[in-house]
């Protein structure tokens, strides 16, 4: 067994050193509110090569063994989606708070069981939607919830790039839980995707979609637009938000220009008086002004995930990104998948949430 951790510092063990776990392991150990005690894992070769000769860190393939150590507050899984229910909710059965990564589950059903296991038992359940702690995201989200931008109209992202095609899951499960966690993070208060239209193309034969189009329609009556695809030689990660006032575009591939804020777009008039025609005529105006580019810190967004997992056990609140959010997000898969297999029909989105 490890040795223990000092001062107030909660326990935490990683499960999984496959792709993701090295990150979770190395931004956990840079995290002064945590300290890792074990890495699980069924490859206990891999895991030791993970942490290095001279790790305290403790190596076991017994999941059972981690959550029976009293020293071992949380969890954090890295797992494939398959394996998420069993796992979570062993923990949190053990008293643990859990950090998962995306999806929550592969089915709402499932996630469901977790989220109301874990407010029963007054644990953390957080879902580890990396892309929302980016500094950029961040910034995004203060700025429409601030009401810098207005009433948003609209919402457009791209995610493209020569992908590996995933054995287990299409595209959209792959890609698009990025960009929809990123839709939900910054979205004002009660406003929400409330249906979703989802088209995709397999032209290699491999049985699932290699790139898709969802169509999300928003309760405030603005359209959410999502492309990802694996079969682009470029990589391309762009985001357009539109308001009322501002229009932000993200350019994750531009670090010198990141984010841009264009106050530009059209005014259009609010004289009631005057019919639609009227209205568009002789009310509609063009606004051309500045373009901002907000300095932003470079910091690694999965460093922001492991403090706001600590602080929200620490102060017992529920996580940014906490399993409601998972919940919101999941059921918009689902929806989009429906959709794509009714060949592109409008299917609703948390009907009974």
């Amino acid at each position: 067994m490890p040795n223990s951790g000092s001062g107030q510092a909660i326990g935490l063990a990683v499960i999984g050193a496959g792709y993701w776990g090295p990150n979770l392991v190395r931004n956990a150990q840079a995290t002064p509110a945590l300290r890792v005690r074990w890495l699980c894992d069924l490859d206990e070769v891999r895991a030791r090569a993970v942490l290095g000769e001279y790790s305290t860190v403790g190596v076991t393939s017994s999941y059972a063994d981690v959550l029976a150590d009293p020293l071992v507050r949380a969890v954090a899984i890295a797992t494939p989606a398959s394996t998420h229910f069993e796992l979570v909710a062993a923990a949190l059965e053990a008293g643990k708070h859990v950090l998962v990564e995306k999806p929550i589950t592969s089915n709402h059903a499932d996630a469901v069981k977790l989220v109301e296991l874990a407010e029963r038992s007054g644990l953390t359940l957080m879902c580890d939607h990396t892309f929302c702690y980016m500094p950029v995201v961040r910034r995004i989200r203060e700025m429409i919830h601030g009401g810098e931008i207005g009433d948003v109209r609209f919402f457009d992202s791209v995610r493209i790039n020569l992908g590996l095609v995933q054995p287990d899951v299409d595209v959209l499960w792959d890609l698009a839980p990025h960009d929809l966690s990123i839709l939900d993070f910054v979205l004002p208060p009660g406003t929400r995707v409330v249906s979703v239209s989802a088209h995709g193309a397999d032209p290699l034969g491999t049985g699932r979609a290699c790139l898709a189009y969802l169509v999300l329609r928003l309760n405030n009556g603005a359209l959410a637009h999502v492309h990802v695809n694996w079969l682009s030689p470029t990589k391309v990660r762009t985001t357009m938000i539109g308001g009322s006032r501002r229009t932000l575009v993200w350019d994750d591939t531009n670090p010198a220009a990141r984010l841009q804020v264009h106050d530009r777009g059209i005014d259009l008039g609010e004289d009631a008086a005057l019919s639609h025609e009227a209205r568009r005529q002789k009310l509609i105006s063009y606004r051309v002004g500045d373009v901002v580019l907000p300095a932003l810190p470079e910091t690694e967004a999965l460093r922001a995930v492991m403090a706001e997992f600590a602080d929200a056990i620490a102060t017992s609140r529920p996580a940014l990104t906490d399993g409601r959010a998972g919940l919101r997000v999941l059921e918009i898969l689902e929806a989009a998948s429906r959709s794509l297999e009714l060949d592109g029909a409008t299917v609703a989105v948390g009907e009974n949430r």
